[in-house]
């Protein structure tokens, strides 16, 4: 795993910047006396501070990456779900349609069951993702208007 991937909490005190800029130091300078020591930690400061805001921004930047790379991933997986749901909308349509057409000569009141209102409340489900309490009353009426006339066309059993 590449430093530039881990986080500052991840690294070993070797591969930490900070750390080992300080282990040097006070390596090269264990031989003097404090106020030197004192004077060559003050002179790293600025560097130190310069690192450690690039550190910070470079965090920041992968941050808003991944931020980016989740809302894409959010993105396309709502918009597959959104072209299944017309695949499925699509399919149950047009086997309403394809069934509807084929009963039509036997039983023309199945034909308008099948391709009348519920056909498109139940488009509207698919494709639109939402349903009106309108599309249901207009799906009942139908219903009861088809069965009815069904029911009347029909001649009464031979006795």
């Amino acid at each position: 795993m590449n430093r530039e991937d881990q986080l500052p909490a991840e690294w070993t005190p070797d591969e930490d910047p900070i750390v080992s800029a300080a282990m040097q130091v006070a390596m090269q300078w264990k031989e003097l006396d404090a106020a030197h020591l004192a004077a060559a930690m003050a002179a790293m400061e600025p560097s130190l501070r310069r690192e450690h805001r690039e550190r910070l921004m470079r965090l920041d930047m992968q941050r808003e990456v991944a931020q980016r790379e989740y809302e894409e991933r959010q993105h396309r997986r709502a918009h597959i779900r959104h072209m299944g749901e017309l695949v499925g909308g699509t399919v149950v349509a047009l086997g309403m349609l394809g069934g509807g057409v084929y009963v039509a000569p036997e039983s023309w009141w199945l034909s308008t069951l099948l391709c009348g209102p519920s056909l498109l409340a139940l488009a509207k489900i698919f494709i639109l993702g939402r349903s009106d309490p309108g599309d249901m009353t207009s799906v009942g009426g139908a219903a009861r208007t088809s069965t009815n006339a069904g029911g009347q066309s029909q001649s009464p059993p031979a006795i």
